[in-house]
């Protein structure tokens, strides 16, 4: 079973975040010191941590920082209240892998959880090669796509568009996730590239007769999963 670190001074957020991952199939422990966290990320093998910008004993940004520096390699993703740009870049810059501003939503710290957790996998040589859901398959090796045994044909922006989705398949990814891991963007930059990408393989996937699998969740993004 993959093992957290939870680096969080607040109680609740801390709770609330050690309940999540644990009904994401992880056991979390929690510390609430910056200096006791990093002595627990050196010493113990974690799968992922999830780090608080703003800690006492030592600030979030030195931690990842240290762990860096000693060469440990565990996925961070970064929570702070500090949500304007040059924080998220700071973080990012300093060793952290994500990064998730507060408050936020238990769907998506899991599915950032989660992506961060495949992304070690697959670089670990443990990660699967082909993709499905439903009657939709993906191979990664030779970059096809199969919708009832039909190809597919998909440009690559919309190829790793997909792939994400797949990854994701049942859960909810805001447009905040889809922009950083397709995109490569950590911020809106406040386009509708999303909605015309997003229209494109709709029409691609979901041909005429074929029931839908991308869905908007008006508010929050955009989910993949089985026709019912």
């Amino acid at each position: 079973m993959p093992r957290a670190l939870v680096i969080e001074d607040d109680e609740v957020t801390a709770r609330d975040i050690v309940a999540e991952l644990g009904a994401h199939g992880l056991t979390a422990d929690w510390v609430a010191n910056g200096r006791e966290g990093l002595d627990r990320a050196l010493a113990d093998g974690y799968d992922i941590i999830t780090l608080d910008r703003m800690l006492p004993g030592m600030d979030g940004i030195d931690v990842v920082s240290e762990l860096r520096k000693r060469a440990v390699d565990t996925p961070v993703l970064m929570i702070s209240a500090l949500s304007d740009v040059d924080e998220r870049v700071r973080g990012l810059r300093a060793g952290g892998d994500d990064y998730l501003t507060k408050p936020f939503s238990p769907d998506e710290l899991s599915a950032r959880a989660e992506v961060l957790l495949r992304r070690r996998r697959r670089a670990n040589g443990g990660e699967e090669t082909r993709l499905r859901v439903g009657d939709l398959e993906l191979d990664l090796v030779r970059h096809n796509a199969l919708r009832q045994g039909q190809p597919l044909t998909l440009l690559p922006t919309e190829f790793r568009l997909l792939e994400f989705l797949m990854r994701n398949a049942g859960q909810v990814v805001t447009r905040q996730m889809i922009f950083e891991h397709v995109w490569g963007f950590h911020f809106d930059p406040g386009t509708n590239v999303i909605d015309v990408h997003i229209g494109r393989l709709r029409r691609k996937i979901d041909g005429a007769g074929q029931a839908p699998l991308i869905r908007t969740v008006r508010g929050s993004g955009y989910t993949l999963a089985p026709a019912d």
